[in-house]
């Protein structure tokens, strides 16, 4: 499968960076969220780093599989080559929540030689959510935006350059929110 690169910021500011659309249909998501809302969130209150709610306990190794597939498809790591599953959380953003670059310990993590850092992030949403996005950066510039869009998963390569925050989500919003699945992978190298 040839997935497409949706700018050429895109293909400067990571070597893959992209938004698969239709990865999940409705009710699956609404399964995984169900699954999700029996284990239960807790809310994460750092104005300095933000405000959110969020859970580790996520059992969900078929659906991570096969967004490691996906991973692997779009970054050109051969598929017999298994990745190693750094983390997986769900993150819920109501209104008035958000969470900043600064607390993003993708950034902070450092690969070995041969590793390839990806984050996926599945979104779950029951309905869009207008403006609520995740950013990527790479030393403060904007090369990769996620909207709200449920069933879409985007994938990142990251490396100790490239931040992520997920915005603001407006107080004026009346949907249920956003939530997201979001995993990191380190991908080897053959």
């Amino acid at each position: 499968m040839v997935l497409p690169v949706s700018s050429l910021d895109e293909v400067f500011g990571a070597r893959a960076a992209i938004v698969v659309p239709d990865v999940i249909g409705a009710a699956g998501a609404a399964d995984v969220r169900a699954r999700l809302e029996r284990g239960g969130f807790r809310r994460y209150a750092l104005v300095d780093r933000g405000s959110y709610a969020w859970t580790d306990d996520v059992d969900e190794p078929a659906l991570v599989a096969e967004l490691a597939t996906i991973a692997g498809e779009v970054t050109g790591v051969a598929p017999d080559v298994a990745p190693d599953v750094g983390s997986v959380v769900a993150i819920r953003l109501g209104p008035g929540d958000y969470v900043l670059a600064h607390h993003d310990p993708c950034a902070r993590a450092r690969a070995g030689a041969a590793d390839r850092l990806v984050e996926l992030v599945l979104d779950v949403s029951a309905t869009a959510t207008a403006g609520a996005e995740v950013h990527y950066r790479r030393h403060g510039q904007l090369f990769h935006r996620v909207p709200s869009q449920p069933g879409a998963l985007s994938v990142v390569e990251r490396d100790a350059g490239i931040t992520s925050h997920h915005t603001y989500v407006t107080k004026r919003n009346t949907t249920a929110g956003v939530t997201r699945l979001v995993v990191r992978l380190r991908l080897r190298s053959p």
